[in-house]
C-alpha cells in the first residue's frame, strides 16, 4: 500500500487526487456538479450530486493510476465548509437539498440574535460572527421547515453534517457519524475554548444535541469504506475543512504565518500559534490547526509544532 488518495469535495466541483509514497500526484478525475438557486439568496446542492460525483472522481483517479485498492494506504478529505445537510440514519436519505455556505436565508434570525444581544455570548464560544454563513443557523431552518424534523431529530432518527460528515457516512455505509474539529469551529455550534458541542448554543437555536456528529481530531481513524465501493475497505485517516487544509498544506506552522486562498470565495488564515486572539475588527476566528493536527480537545497543546485558533477574514 503506497498511496494516497485525496479528495477535494468543493464548492462547484469534486476532485479526487492520487498521491505515490513521494508526495507525487499520479492522477486526478474531477467533476462539475449543478448549483441550484431557488429564490434570491439561496444556494443549494444536490447531496447525491455531492456523493455521485465525489465516488466516480475517486474512481476514475484510481483507474487513471493503473491502480487497485490493495495500493491505497488511506483516504484525506477536504470539504467546503459550511454546507449544511440533513438525514435520515435509518435509510441514509436526504430530507432536504444541502444549504450551501453562501447561502443567505437566515438573515433575519441573525439579525434577530443580534438584537437581542446573543452575539457577544456566540462569539465567546465559537470565535464567530452571527451570520447566516455558518451552518448553525442553517440546520436551525431545516428543523423548523421540514415537518416533524425537530422531534425526530430529538428521538436520535436524524444526522446533522457538513459535507465531510455527510462524505464519511456514505464511504463508510452508513457506519460512522462524524467530523473534525476544523469542520466543527465553522457550525456556530461548537466551543473552541473546551472542545466540544455548546449546550448553551444548541439550546438558544433549539438544535438537539443528538443530531450532532462526534467530533474527532484532523488526524483520526474515521472509519473504513464500505468494501463493495472500491474494492476493498480503505481507511480514512484525515479530515480538514478547505481552507484550513490549504494553510497546512503551504506548511503556515509557525505564529504569523498567512495563507490566502482565491476560488469560489476568497479567504485569509492566520496562525496564532496557542493563543486565542480576540479582534477589534470583528475578524472571526475558529479551531484550526497549522500542523495538520486540528483537536476536538481541550489543552493542553503541543509547544514544539504551536497550534491554536486561526483568524479568518471573508
Amino acid at each position: 500500500m503506497t498511496h494516497i488518495l485525496a479528495i477535494d469535495q468543493g464548492t462547484t466541483s469534486s476532485r479526487a487526487i492520487l498521491f505515490d509514497g513521494a508526495m507525487k500526484p499520479v492522477a486526478t478525475a474531477q467533476q462539475e456538479f449543478a448549483q441550484h438557486f431557488p429564490r434570491s439568496g439561496w444556494v443549494e446542492h444536490d447531496p447525491d450530486d455531492i456523493w455521485q460525483s465525489t465516488l466516480a472522481t475517486c474512481r476514475s483517479a484510481i483507474e487513471n493510476a493503473g491502480l487497485t485498492a490493495k495500493d491505497i494506504a488511506g483516504i484525506g478529505i477536504t470539504n467546503q465548509r459550511e454546507t449544511t445537510l440533513l438525514w435520515d440514519r435509518s435509510t441514509g436519505k436526504p430530507l432536504h437539498k444541502a444549504i450551501v455556505w453562501q447561502d443567505r436565508r437566515t438573515a433575519d434570525y441573525c439579525r434577530e440574535l443580534r438584537e437581542a444581544g446573543h452575539e457577544a455570548m456566540i462569539t465567546a464560544r465559537t470565535g464567530l460572527l452571527a451570520d447566516p454563513y455558518f451552518s448553525g443557523t442553517k440546520l436551525r431552518w431545516l428543523l423548523e421547515m421540514i415537518p416533524g424534523a425537530r422531534e425526530r431529530a430529538a428521538k436520535g432518527e436524524l444526522a446533522f453534517g457538513t459535507v465531510d460528515s455527510w462524505l464519511i457516512w456514505n464511504l463508510t455505509g452508513g457506519r460512522v457519524h462524524a467530523t473534525d474539529a476544523t469542520n466543527a469551529a465553522r457550525t456556530l455550534l461548537y466551543d473552541i475554548h473546551e472542545g466540544c458541542w455548546s449546550a448553551e448554543i444548541c439550546d438558544l437555536f433549539d438544535i438537539p444535541m443528538a443530531v450532532l456528529p462526534e467530533v474527532k481530531d484532523c488526524a483520526a481513524d474515521f472509519g473504513t469504506t464500505d468494501p463493495a465501493l472500491f474494492g476493498a475497505a480503505l481507511p480514512i485517516l484525515g479530515v480538514a475543512g478547505d481552507q484550513q487544509a490549504a494553510t497546512v498544506g503551504q506548511a503556515c506552522f509557525h505564529p504569523g504565518m498567512m495563507k490566502s486562498t482565491y476560488g469560489t470565495g476568497c479567504f485569509a488564515l492566520l496562525n496564532t500559534g496557542d493563543q486565542a486572539v480576540a479582534s477589534n475588527n470583528r475578524l472571526r476566528w475558529c479551531s484550526g490547526c497549522a500542523t495538520g493536527l486540528g483537536s476536538s480537545k481541550a489543552p493542553p497543546r503541543p509547544k514544539t509544532l504551536p497550534r491554536g485558533p486561526i483568524l479568518i477574514r471573508t
